[in-house]
């Protein structure tokens, strides 16, 4: 059975980036164009294995999205890894401090990430 992602960006280039890394690899992609949109994802009763998030967004960013969902009982095991072009170590640490399991600076490296993933959604 395929593991559904969703990827959470409001730059639909690399959301499509994402998604044929992540479909040529087996898995399912559900996209969301920032945390609001995320939310009502995952309100919306699929099964998440793992969401992909930006930091930077409009409405409501990476960090308030993890932070928000980790207080819903059903949401709050669902790993996240952070994909962004934000590298400073006090976002990195506000990232860990709200649940973030992983963070890489875009732009990646597919293999790296594919790895990444992989071992995020097989813990």
């Amino acid at each position: 059975m395929s593991k559904n992602i969703l990827i959470v960006d409001d730059s639909s280039m690399m959301r499509l980036a994402l998604q044929s890394s992540l479909v040529e690899t087996g898995y399912t992609v559900i996209e969301a164009v920032d945390g609001l949109d995320a939310l009502e994802k995952l309100k919306s009763g699929v099964k998440i294995s793992l969401i992909v998030c930006d930091v930077n967004m409009p409405n409501m960013d990476g960090l308030t999205f993890v932070k928000t969902y980790k207080t819903m009982p059903e949401y709050q095991y669902i790993p996240v890894l952070m994909l962004t072009t934000e590298g400073s170590s006090d976002k990195k640490e506000e990232g860990k401090a709200a649940g973030v399991r992983a963070w890489m600076v875009k732009p990646f490296n597919k293999e790296m990430l594919m790895n990444a993933i992989g071992k995020l959604i097989n813990m």
